[in-house]
């Protein structure tokens, strides 16, 4: 394996392992206050800044793993059956962000329309699947449960999907700029 092959291998991993442990970190912290806006939007920021900071497989990574190590220590769903759907709905932020967020910067909008595509397309991916589908016909939930996890999947995924995208905006550049290789 040739030297930069290694290098790069060996700062994927690294980088990767350092977001991960970043996201479950601020869940870790942030579900000590029981506010789930709050901890989806750190999440969204950190899956968001994997991807535009890491790269996709990077990001990709990040967003699969993170839900499972949530859960792994206590802080995650306490339904095992909805981290699927929290993959699905963390890989659809990222790729929409590696997507579009690669995109000349060129015009104002574009601050605007990817952040506003990322939540939205993650709300509807998350919406779709666990409170029209899940839910009503994939899981056998009491009344009670089924209405607690339909709204937890509902609008506060948009909130937090936008509030989490907006505050990657004003750390992704910077990171970036100061990610970027240097000549020696």
């Amino acid at each position: 394996m040739k030297k930069n092959n290694v290098h790069g291998s060996v700062l994927w991993i690294t980088r990767t392992a350092v977001l991960t442990a970043m996201l479950v970190a601020a869940q870790f912290v942030s579900a000590q206050f029981g506010n789930q806006y709050l901890t989806g939007s750190l999440v969204n920021m950190l899956l968001t800044v994997s991807a535009m900071t890491a790269g996709a497989a990077s990001g990709l990574t990040v967003a699969a793993v993170s839900p499972v190590c949530a859960w792994m220590i206590g802080i995650g769903p306490m339904f095992p059956p909805l981290i699927p759907f929290q993959m699905l709905g963390n890989i659809t932020i990222v790729l929409v962000w590696r997507l579009m967020g690669n995109l000349p910067k060129t015009h104002k909008a574009f601050y605007v329309i990817t952040p506003a595509a990322a939540a939205i397309t993650k709300f509807c991916v998350l919406y779709a699947g666990v409170v029209l589908i899940a839910v009503p016909y994939l899981f056998n939930l009491a009344e009670t449960q089924a209405s607690v996890i339909s709204l937890m999947f509902s609008y506060p995924q948009l909130i937090t999907a936008s509030v989490g995208s907006a505050a990657a905006m004003a750390v992704v550049t910077p990171l970036q700029k100061a990610l970027k290789p240097r000549n020696e």
